[in-house]
């Protein structure tokens, strides 16, 4: 009885949804009076669908049970970039722990072992406001008390989107760069404009020094002006990015929202979703290796030593393109080790997929060859679709948890039968699960 009472609930409160949306319709965000850089919306930031009735405040949406007796039973981590809000629920969609975050999240925020939360959140006044922008990276309490805050925020550079702990206890995280029109020109850019090209930073948070970083600067190409900078043939040259893949954005040519490591290899995976496709770094090197084409476990200093998602963005004729757009780039383990998820927003395609990919090994890329891994699972519906933020996770049972951004999240077996879907009023970055006895819920007290 009380599912059905649940599945009446989420069935009125669809209705509703959709009914609200077809008035609001416009994804353009109500203009201000910031000239901070990053005006243009960009892919990853919240719509305003106007109020709906509220839930309690202890209820987070609406769920709807499919098949209960698969549906995994584990915590979730909710990440609202739309609201401010990062909570912990049960799948009955009962909010078990929140923190207060005055300054927002700049989207990705992860539980660790030891109850506390990292995150990156929002500068107090940034100058450049891409979507996904953030500013702080922060290891938060239990209680929301502050235990480390790293700013890292100016006219010049801003951090954004994705952080992750190193198994060193430094942190890794993405940033725009800027570089100035002249600049840009001189390199080879088309564009007559600043542009905000993507980096690494790696940080000791015992002492707030950068101990590493990589500048996609560092690695470019461009086959539009033999009289400028970085002139050479694309396609000869599947190490190094384009320059010019993307010239219909204002600044943000590349726009990353992603990072994942591989400990085992010590490589960095990064989602580049206005480059539809998924770059592997060698963290291996130094920073004076990074910036240079040699050095490094596997000798190619800070050129990609992997790409994949989408071979036309190094003219590769070879290989199909999987990827329209990306996010939540995500290794896997035990006895899926080798297999890497993402989910593909599918911006041109108004279908989104969820994918688990099996890695070639070893990692080898080589001009006008296929380059592209094997899909090893795949999943999409009808009513999958968000062309913003999104992700996946797969559960201990072998489930994935899928982040529809726009709507809410999914819960599929691996068979591909939906068991579990929540709804709420969010923007939603991404889900993670934890099980009841995962040490960082021990610690919250639950």
């Amino acid at each position: 009885m009380k599912h059905t009472f649940r599945l009446l609930i989420a069935s009125l409160f669809s209705v509703f949804l959709l009914l609200n949306a077809c008035n609001n319709n416009d994804d353009t965000p109500e203009p201000t009076d910031d000239d901070s850089i990053g005006e243009t919306p960009t892919d990853d930031e919240p719509t305003d669908d106007g109020p709906t009735d509220p839930l309690p405040e202890d209820i987070a949406g609406t769920v709807e049970f499919f098949n209960e007796p698969k549906v995994e039973d584990t915590y979730v981590l909710i990440n609202d970039a739309g609201n401010d809000r990062v909570y912990l629920m049960d799948k009955d969609a009962v909010i078990l722990h929140e923190w207060d975050l005055p300054f927002g999240i700049g989207n990705d925020v992860e539980l660790l072992d030891d109850g506390r939360l990292l995150g990156i959140m929002k500068a107090e006044a940034p100058d450049i406001t891409y979507g996904g922008q953030g500013g702080k990276l922060q290891f938060v309490n239990p209680d929301s008390s502050v235990e480390w805050n790293f700013d890292y925020s100016s006219e010049d550079y801003i951090t954004h989107h994705d952080v992750e702990l190193l198994p060193n206890g430094n942190v890794i995280t993405l940033v725009w760069e800027k570089r100035s029109q002249e600049v840009a020109e001189q390199a080879g850019s088309v564009l007559s404009e600043a542009i905000f090209p993507e980096a690494i930073i790696e940080i000791n948070p015992l002492t707030d020094e950068i101990v590493w970083e990589w500048h996609a600067w560092d690695h470019i190409i461009q086959d539009h002006d033999d009289t400028k900078d970085n002139f050479g043939v694309l396609a000869d040259n599947p190490r190094l990015i384009d320059l010019n893949y993307v010239t219909d954005k204002q600044g943000d040519i590349m726009h990353a929202n992603g990072i994942e490591y591989d400990e085992e290899n010590d490589i960095i995976y990064i989602s580049v979703n206005f480059y539809h496709e998924v770059w592997v770094i060698d963290h291996s090197t130094t920073t004076e290796e990074a910036a240079s084409h040699t050095g490094g476990n596997y000798g190619f200093g800070g050129d990609l030593i992997y790409r994949f998602g989408n071979p036309e963005v190094y003219d590769n004729p070879m290989g199909e393109r999987l990827f329209y757009n990306n996010h939540h780039p995500r290794l896997l383990s035990g006895e899926d080790l080798g297999k890497f998820t993402i989910y593909m927003n599918g911006g041109d395609l108004n279908q989104s997929t969820a994918y688990e990919l099996l890695l070639p090994d070893p990692l080898s890329l080589a001009a006008n060859t296929n380059n592209e891994p094997t899909i090893a699972w795949s999943f999409t519906d009808a009513n999958l679709y968000a062309p913003r933020v999104s992700g996946m996770v797969k559960s201990p049972n072998g489930n994935r948890l899928i982040t529809e951004g726009d709507f809410g999240v999914w819960e599929v077996t691996e068979a591909g039968e939906v068991v579990w879907k929540f709804a709420g009023e969010g923007f939603f970055w991404r889900a993670y699960h934890y099980e009841k006895d995962h040490p960082g819920v021990v610690e919250l007290g639950l």
